[in-house]
Formats: structure tokens, sequence, C-alpha cells
């Protein structure tokens, strides 16, 4: 959220209304990911992380405890203090050594794809294919992983990461290209500027847009949804799950 709920008490009221709208797993971030933003130290990220994941754990035992880092030594800190898979919005390339400390944990792990990094991702950003360089790099990426041991993958094609408007709309049109490498498909659509452009609204505004394009993943090959609103997302899924099975 964007340091939106930095403060333990904020994400201790946003985690119970998560976990009561249904989510399944509780994404924690210690730095913004947004296009612009600034990165800070592998330190400075575990400090914000930490408390939160102690006090979660705490208070939530099953719930499991997503941690969104590029760092290798924050995620294997964070494996060590109770985190249950790691969240990566590079795919293992901004630190080389994330494959292992994914392998030696054997924990889950998202792999994303992003072109660029969060400071210059936008600035026009190029492909000869979008879906299929996407896919050369999740083939190279899978296979790395793999050989440090790493086999509980989850791949995120990285919609507004480096990506522009066309970009994002041809990948979801051609989301299920991405089945074929055999992992879940996770998708992070929620207030979009892909669905604020088109639709020029705020993102606050967001929350149908956000449910329509959701419901395209999930009908495209999706199976877990990166999301904002819970109870939409969750009423989504129950939705299309009952019409695959019509």
């Amino acid at each position: 959220d964007g340091g939106r709920y930095q403060a333990e008490q904020h994400y201790a009221i946003r985690t119970e209304k998560m976990i009561a709208d249904g989510a399944a797993i509780i994404d924690i971030g210690g730095a913004s990911s947004r296009p612009g933003a600034k990165e800070i130290s592998a330190e400075d990220e575990w400090q914000r992380i930490h408390p939160v994941i102690q006090s979660m754990r705490s208070t939530h035992p099953d719930i499991c405890i997503s941690v969104d880092t590029c760092h290798a030594s924050v995620a294997e800190k964070c494996l060590e203090a109770g985190a249950d898979m790691i969240n990566d919005i590079s795919g293992g390339t901004f630190d080389p050594d994330m494959a292992r400390v994914i392998g030696s944990h054997k924990a889950p792990y998202v792999m994303m794809h992003i072109q660029g990094r969060p400071g210059n991702m936008q600035t026009d950003p190029k492909y000869d294919d979008v879906v299929e360089d996407i896919a050369a790099f999740f083939e190279s990426q899978i296979n790395n992983f793999m050989k440090h041991g790493a086999s509980q993958l989850i791949l995120d094609p990285g919609f507004g990461f480096g990506k522009t408007l066309k970009h994002n709309y041809t990948l979801l049109n051609r989301l299920d290209r991405f089945t074929a490498f055999g992992y879940p498909i996770l998708v992070g659509l929620s207030r979009k500027s892909m669905i604020n452009k088109v639709l020029d609204i705020n993102p606050e505004d967001a929350i149908n847009g956000t449910t329509s394009l959701n419901t395209i993943a999930l009908l495209k090959g999706a199976g877990i949804l990166r999301v904002h609103d819970v109870r939409e997302a969750v009423e989504a899924i129950k939705l299309v799950g009952n019409l695959k099975q019509g």
C-alpha cells in the first residue's frame, strides 16, 4: 500500500479486516515499489518489516505471511522470523543470492517480472513481444531457481512494472500463455493505472474496474489475486469457480 499502513497499529487493523474478508495470504512490504519510488537499504527494510512479522505471527499463527522484498538477506531473516513466503518484484534479478535463499528454505516464491527498476521502470519501456519476452524471462529464472532447489514458484507477469498501457492489456489478453510453465499465476491489477487511465478515475474509485480485470485474469488462468479490496476479490474467485464447474 505504498506506506499507507506503515505504522504497526494500522497494520493490525488492516490485517484484521483483510482476514475477516477472506484473505488467504497477507503480504508485508517495507519499501514502496511505485513508479519513481526511491530504494532503501536492506537494513532499513528489515527494521520496518521485522516487528510487523512478529506481531502478525503472534496474533494470527495460522495466516500465511508473505514478505515483499528484493533483498536476499531480508528474505532469509524474514523466513527465519516466521514468514512463510517471499514476493520479489525483480524475480531474483536485483539480488543473485535470492535463488539460494529460497532453495535452502524450500519456501514458496513469487517470481515477478520487471523491466528496469522502480525509479525508472516507466521511462519508455520497450519489448519485441511483451508476452514472449516475459515468457523467456520466466524460463530462464525458473531454471536458475530450480538449480538451487526451489520448486514452489508462483509466476507474476508484473502488470505496471516497466509496461505501457498497451503492454498491460496485451499481457492480460494473453495471460494464459504463462500456464504452460505449470506454476500458479499471480496477478496484481488492483487499482493500477491501467484501470484509472482508461476510466479517468482516481485509484480509490477503481474497485469495479479492478474486479472486472481480476475476473478476466481468473478466466485466463490466474490462480492468485493480489488486491487491496479483499471481499470483492473473494466474490470474483467464487463466481468464476462456479462458472468453471458449470
